[in-house]
C-alpha cells in the first residue's frame, strides 16, 4: 500500500482526488474513491470531503460531495440516476418559467390556466412548488387566488391541507369572514378543525383587529382543544400586543414562564415579542429583566433580541455597550445592528464613529436589503450627514436597488437637518425630474425645514404647490404652520390654522393640541386655546400617522402610505427596525426551496426544489 499522510481532511479538493485517481502501485490500492452527489452547497466554490474509517480492511473511502466542476465526468453513476437527473433540471427550468410568466402579468390564475391547457392536468409538484413560493414572498392574497382557483378544478384532489394552506392565507390577510367560510366547507367535508385551522381563524380576527374574538378563540382552544401549539402562543401573544393588551400577555407569559403549569416552554419568539412590549410600555426595566432571564432559561439570544435592547437606549454609549456585549456573546450584528448603533452615534453628532461603523458593515459582508437601505439612509440624515448619506444613497444605486420615494425623502431630510435648504430644493428638483411623485412625507419635509429657519413665505408656498398637487395635509403639516405663525407671535393666524384642521377633516393630535396651548401667552389667548383643545389625553401617547409603522407587522411595504416627519420620525424607524427583527424571525419557520437566491429583482428565481405542503 502506498503511505499516504492526510493533515487535514477539509484541505482536501476535487485537485487532490485526480491525483489519487493517476496513481497505480503495483498491488490492489487501499484507497477507495466513492464520489457521490448531494444537494449543492450555498458555497459553490468549496468541496468537501469526509473520510469513513469504519472500513473492516482498513481502507478510508473518501466520499465527495458537491457537484463536479464541468468537464469532469463523476464516476459510478447509473444510466437512471442521469435520467433522473436530467428530469429533475427540466423540472426546475418548467418552474421558473412558470414563475417568470406569473411575473411577468401579474396573474397566477391565468398562468396555472394555460398551462393546464397544455397539459390535461396540472403537475402537482409545480403548483405546490409555485404556492410555497408565494408563501415564502408574504404574498397571501395570490395563495388565496391560486387556491380558489384550484377548488373549481376537476382535475385537482383539493385535500385537506390545501384547505389548510387556504386558511392560513386568510388567516394572514386578516380575512375572517373568507376563513370562517373555509372552516365550514372543511367541516362538512369532515375535516375536523385543528390546531393549524384554529390559529389561522384566530389570526384572522387578530390582523382586523376583533382581538375578543381572537382571544375568545385562543381560550375555547386552551379549555377545550386542539391544545395550542408554540405558533398558537407566539401569535395570540402578537395579538395582545398589538391590541394593548398588556395584562392579557403578561398573563399568558407567566403561565408559559411556570414550569409547574406550563405546557410548553417559551422560545425566542416568545420572549422577543414580551420584550417589544415592555418597550412599547415604556417598561425599558422589565424588558431587561427578560433579556436577563432568557439564558436562564435556556432560550438564546439572537440578533433580532440584541437589536430590541438596543433600540431601547438613548445614549450612544448604551447601544455600543449592548453591540459590543452581542458581538462578545458570538452573535452576528445584521444590517440592523448596524443602523441602530449608526443612529446613537449620528444622534450624538459623532459623525466619525457612525462612518466607522457603515465602513465594518460593508467589510463584514453585510448586504443591505433595500428597506434597510433606507433605515441606513435615515440613521446619517437624521443629524444632518449629508455626505455619508448621499455615500449610502449611491451605494444603493450600485447595488442594484433603485430609490424608492422614501429613499428620496429621506435623502431630502439629511439637507434639511443640515439647515442646507439651497441643497435640499436642488435634491428637490431632481426627485420631480427623475419621475418619482412627491408625497405629504417630501412636502412635509421641506415645510419643516423652512419652518425651522422661521421663513413662513417659503412655508406657505410649499403648502400651497402641495394642495395643488392634490395632496392633502396632515396633523404635521397643519402643526408647523401654525407654530410657524405662533413663533412670530400671531396667535390669531395660528388658531385659524388649527381650526382648518378640522375643517379638512383631520382631527388634531396631541401634540397640535399641547403646540397651541404652548404658544398661547396671555390669559385670553390661554382661554381660548383650552376652549378649543378641550381635555387632553393624559397619557401623552401620539399616534404616528404612519400605518406601517403598526406593531411588527409582517409585511413587506416600504414605510407605508405616510410617515411622521417631526421629532417622532426617529422612534417610527426605530420601530420599523424592529419590526424587521420580528419579521425575520418569522422568515426562519418558512420552508426555504431555493438551494441559492440571488436578487430577485436583478436575478429573477432560480434553482428550485419543489417540497411537499
Amino acid at each position: 500500500p502506498l503511505p499516504i499522510t492526510i493533515p487535514c481532511i477539509h484541505s482536501f479538493h476535487y485537485g487532490v482526488i485526480e491525483r489519487f485517481q493517476k496513481l497505480k502501485p503495483p498491488m490492489a490500492p487501499t484507497l477507495l474513491l466513492k464520489p457521490s452527489i448531494s444537494a449543492p452547497s450555498c458555497n459553490w466554490s468549496r468541496q468537501k470531503l469526509f473520510l469513513d474509517p469504519s472500513n473492516a480492511n482498513g481502507r478510508l473511502n473518501v466520499v465527495a460531495r458537491g457537484v463536479a466542476p464541468h468537464g469532469k465526468s463523476v464516476r459510478h453513476r447509473n444510466k437512471g440516476e442521469l435520467l433522473k437527473g436530467a428530469d429533475k433540471k427540466t423540472d426546475q427550468n418548467n418552474w421558473r418559467r412558470l414563475m417568470k410568466q406569473i411575473e411577468d402579468t401579474d396573474s397566477p390564475v391565468a398562468v396555472l390556466r394555460n398551462e393546464s391547457l397544455k397539459h390535461q392536468a396540472l403537475p402537482r409538484d409545480l403548483v405546490l412548488g409555485t404556492l410555497v413560493r408565494f408563501k415564502q414572498l408574504k404574498k397571501w392574497n395570490l395563495v388565496c387566488e391560486v387556491l380558489e382557483w384550484l377548488r373549481t378544478q376537476h382535475q385537482w384532489d383539493f385535500n385537506e391541507m390545501d384547505f389548510i394552506m387556504l386558511v392560513t392565507a386568510y388567516g394572514k390577510l386578516g380575512n375572517f369572514n373568507a376563513a370562517e367560510k373555509v372552516l365550514s366547507v372543511m367541516n362538512k367535508k369532515g375535516y375536523r378543525p385543528n390546531v393549524v385551522s384554529r390559529t389561522a381563524l384566530m389570526e384572522a380576527y387578530g390582523r382586523a383587529g376583533q382581538y375578543k374574538n381572537a382571544e375568545a378563540i385562543f381560550r375555547r382552544m386552551q379549555s377545550s382543544g386542539p391544545e395550542p401549539s408554540a405558533v398558537t402562543y407566539q401569535i395570540i401573544l402578537k395579538i395582545f400586543v398589538e391590541g394593548n393588551k398588556f395584562k392579557e400577555a403578561e398573563d399568558v407569559f407567566e403561565t408559559l414562564l411556570n414550569e409547574k403549569i406550563s405546557p410548553l416552554k417559551p422560545d425566542h419568539k416568545m420572549f422577543h415579542m414580551m420584550i417589544y412590549m415592555h418597550k412599547k410600555a415604556g417598561s425599558y426595566e422589565k424588558a431587561r429583566k427578560l433579556f436577563a432571564l432568557m439564558p436562564e432559561r435556556g432560550v438564546p439570544r439572537s440578533t433580532a433580541t440584541y437589536n430590541s435592547l438596543m433600540s431601547f437606549e438613548t445614549s450612544y454609549k448604551e447601544v455600543s455597550k449592548i453591540y459590543d456585549h452581542m458581538q462578545r456573546s458570538g452573535v452576528r450584528p445584521d444590517v440592523i445592528s448596524y443602523a441602530l448603533l449608526i443612529k446613537a452615534y449620528g444622534k450624538a453628532r459623532r459623525e466619525d464613529e457612525a462612518l466607522a461603523v457603515f465602513e465594518e458593515m460593508l467589510d463584514a459582508g453585510v448586504r443591505p436589503s433595500h428597506k434597510a437601505y433606507n433605515i441606513l439612509l435615515d440613521a446619517f440624515a437624521i443629524s444632518g450627514m449629508v455626505d455619508q448619506a448621499l455615500m449610502v444613497f449611491k451605494n444603493m444605486r450600485s447595488d442594484g436597488f433603485s430609490p424608492d420615494i422614501w429613499s428620496y425623502t429621506t435623502m431630502l431630510s439629511a439637507y434639511v437637518n443640515a439647515s442646507d435648504m439651497e441643497g435640499a430644493e436642488k435634491f428637490f428638483q431632481r426627485l420631480k425630474q427623475g419621475g418619482v411623485e412627491p408625497n405629504v412625507v417630501t412636502y412635509g419635509t421641506l415645510i419643516k425645514g423652512y419652518g425651522k429657519l422661521n421663513n413662513l413665505d417659503k412655508v406657505l408656498e410649499k403648502y400651497e404647490e402641495m394642495r395643488l398637487s392634490g395632496i392633502k395635509a396632515n396633523q404635521t403639516i397643519f402643526t408647523n404652520i401654525m407654530d410657524g405663525y405662533g413663533k412670530k407671535g400671531d396667535f390669531g393666524s395660528a388658531v385659524l390654522w388649527y381650526k382648518e384642521m378640522e375643517y379638512h377633516g383631520t382631527a388634531p393630535d396631541q401634540k397640535a393640541k399641547r403646540r397651541l396651548l404652548s404658544l398661547a401667552k396671555t390669559e385670553e389667548e390661554r382661554s381660548e386655546a383650552n376652549l378649543l383643545v378641550g381635555p387632553l389625553d393624559d397619557s401623552g401617547s401620539i399616534q404616528s400617522i404612519n400605518g406601517a409603522f403598526r406593531l411588527v407587522d409582517d409585511d413587506d411595504d416600504e414605510y407605508g402610505d405616510e410617515g411622521d416627519i417631526d421629532g417622532n420620525e426617529v422612534d417610527d424607524k426605530e420601530e420599523d427596525m424592529h419590526k424587521q427583527a420580528w419579521s425575520s424571525y418569522e422568515r426562519q419557520d418558512v420552508p426555504i426551496i431555493l438551494e441559492r437566491e440571488k436578487d430577485q429583482r436583478k436575478e429573477g428565481l432560480d434553482t428550485v426544489a419543489v417540497i411537499s405542503l
